[in-house]
Formats: C-alpha cells, structure tokens, sequence
C-alpha cells in the first residue's frame, strides 16, 4: 500500500520524512554494494576451493628444482657422479636412499650428521631421522605422511640412477634437458623419504593408465641438466622410454 502525503503536515516533519529516505537509500545502496563485493569474493575462491591442486603445483616444481640442483651439487663434489640408487651393506643389503646421500645439499647437513649409514634406514638407530618432516621431499598435492615422499628417481639399465653403483653425468650421452632424473609419482607409489625405494621404467609406463597421476593431466618432472618440466598423461610409451633412456638417438 502507497503513503499518501499528508497535506497538513509541518515543514519539520517533511524534511524529517525526506532525510529519513535518504538514510534507508543510503542503507540499501551500501547493502547492495557489499553484497556485489561479496559476489565477486566467491566468483574469484570457488574454483580454487573446489580444485587447490592446480595452485600448488609451482610448489612442487621449487622441490624438483632444489631435487635437481642439489644432485648437481652433489655430483660437483665427487667427479662427477650422481649417487648411487641406494647404499649397500657387505651382504648387499639396502641400507641408504640417494635422498639420504644429498641432505647437505639441501641444506640439511644437521639431519645427515645424524645418521648411522653403517646400519639400515629403519634401523632403531635411525629412529629420529626417519620421523623427520622435509620439505623439499614432500609434495604439497599428495595425500602422505609427513615423512614420505612421491619424489622418486627412475633405477633402470638405460637409466639415470644405477642401484647400487654411481653415474658418472658423462656417461648421460643423450640431450640432458630431455632425460629424466627423478618423477614425482603420485600418493600411490608414496615411500618414506628415507627408503631405499624409487621407480623402475615400468612404474612410469603405467603412470596415467594404471595409476593415477599426482597432478591433474599429468606430473612433474625433473631433467638431467637440472630443469623441470611436465610429463602428460596422454604421452605414448615410446615417448616415456625415449625420456628415461640415457643413450643418445634412442628415439
């Protein structure tokens, strides 16, 4: 129903009615621009809140990097060889990951005083390093324990890392910037940081088609000369092999 105006009122109590429009106009108008603000605030979370992945995916990349740069490091220091896979006892029992072998190289020289390498890495003695949370060897994307990782190298024959035996770089005839070194495989193949456990060439075949990726599309990568890239999902095994593959022409 419409107010109509009474014609008997004062000057006073017309200028009061007006001033009081004037307020709930203002109030609406203010109600409404929040509201808009508001709007714009969810347009601009909700994808990031229904898929956070994606944005943490230069995270991960950074680890690869310093993954890289510090097996480099290492390598500088003994002429020129990457480290083996793992360490071996007089049994030829496992002992130590490559992970363990590169923690001065990341800046962790206070963990790797701590280790006895002379006894296994699940060894008692090794109880306290084993629990131990290490930035560069999580992924911020994968669904893992603190003290396991996803960061894995590839141990094959034609492969960047020997088992038990170091790489000499030079032996790595093929494009460096086009072999890979290390792949990070996803929550599925997850390991703690310290195990003597990485991937074979098979692992990285059935990455997308047996097992899932650890990103959306695809995985990151890190390469022999130290930079990182993308491994696509949709990428054919003869593409992966030729990746893995140290040799020179192996396409």
């Amino acid at each position: 129903m419409i107010e109509a105006e009474n014609p008997y009122a004062s000057q006073d109590q017309l200028d009061e009615k007006q001033q009081q429009t004037k307020h709930w106009r203002s109030v609406s108008f203010g109600l409404f621009t929040v509201a808009g603000i508001i709007v714009v605030i969810l347009v601009l979370i909700l994808p990031a809140m229904r898929n956070p992945r994606p944005r943490r995916r230069p995270e991960c990349m950074n680890n690869l990097k310093n993954i890289a740069v510090a097996l480099h490091n290492y390598a500088t220091k003994n002429y020129g060889d990457l480290p083996p896979a793992y360490t071996v006892d007089s049994a030829g029992k496992p002992l130590h990951s490559w992970r363990t072998l590169i923690l001065p190289y990341i800046d962790r020289r206070d963990l790797y005083e701590k280790v006895d390498l002379s006894k296994p890495w699940n060894d008692a003695a090794n109880a306290e390093v084993f629990k131990a949370y290490i930035k560069v060897y999580h992924c911020p994307s994968g669904e893992t324990p603190e003290n396991y990782t996803t960061y894995l190298a590839i141990v094959a024959p034609n492969g960047c890392f020997r088992p038990t035996e170091p790489r000499n770089l030079a032996e790595i005839t093929d494009d460096h910037g086009e072999t890979l070194m290390v792949v990070d495989m996803g929550s599925e193949h997850a390991v703690p940081w310290m195990s003597p456990h990485d991937a074979d060439q098979q692992s990285v075949l059935d990455l997308g088609s047996r097992t899932k990726m650890a990103h959306p599309n695809g995985t990151n990568v890190a390469f022999v000369d130290g930079s990182v890239g993308f491994l696509d999902a949709n990428g054919s095994d003869e593409e992966r092999r030729a990746l893995i593959s140290i040799a020179e022409n192996d396409n």
